[in-house]
């Protein structure tokens, strides 16, 4: 895909692990899945620090199953090898992981097509992304994050302003953490293509329901 803008959905889900029950974790993640393809999901990151490489292609599995009716793009957190054992269509790696052209040529064994995107919270990282062959940049936090532990101090509003000139107008930068539905139209507006959000939807009674007005407000 590379830098070319308009491919990445204008809002989309990163589920933690952090958020999914231990019991009966398997018919949740099901029931989830299928709600949020419903709810008109077309991308989401599944982001798992903690499990075992077979407790997160466990996992992996039920996603892919749920939300294959609803042709949502996948994207695994970190494990470039579990990714393909699922079957997912991308990986997103951050510092420690394997570096992007490497999980590039990886992925490229699933065939074409398949995404690979980085991480950034500063600006040099940021240059740092845009050198390889990545096809999104996330950068942040934005704003203060629960569900994503970081160092980084967010960067506001401004910072994204400051990303986006940094990077130019072409690459595709997605802005995460702490994001909510208030501030997302003004995220957007400084230069993000696109909001990661986990904690404003997976901690409602609803997330499905969450989604739908987050499409009505920024489509």
């Amino acid at each position: 895909m590379g830098f070319t803008r308009g491919w990445l959905p204008k809002i989309y889900p990163i589920l933690d692990s952090s958020t999914i029950p231990s019991i009966g974790r398997q018919a949740f993640l099901d029931r989830l899945g299928r709600s949020l393809a419903d709810a008109g999901v077309r991308l989401l990151e599944y982001r798992n620090k903690g499990g075992t490489d077979a407790e997160v292609f466990a996992d992996a599995q039920v996603l892919r199953v749920a939300m294959a009716a609803g042709q949502v793009k996948l994207i695994l957190d970190d494990r470039v090898d579990v990714a393909l054992a699922a079957g997912f269509d991308g990986v997103h790696v951050d510092a420690g992981d394997l570096p992007p052209e490497q999980a590039r040529r990886l992925m490229q064994i699933a065939g074409p097509g398949r995404i690979v995107g980085a991480s950034a919270s500063s600006e040099q990282d940021l240059l740092n992304a845009l050198a390889e062959p990545v096809d999104y940049v996330a950068f942040g936090p934005v704003f203060p994050t629960t569900t994503k532990q970081t160092s980084a101090a967010p960067i506001g509003v401004e910072g994204v302003r400051l990303f986006r000139r940094a990077a130019g107008p072409q690459p595709v930068l997605v802005a995460a953490a702490g994001i909510t539905l208030a501030t997302a139209p003004d995220v957007l507006a400084a230069g993000a293509d696109a909001v990661a959000v986990s904690a404003a939807l997976f901690r409602s009674e609803d997330p499905a329901s969450e989604f739908r007005q987050w499409l009505a407000v920024l489509g």
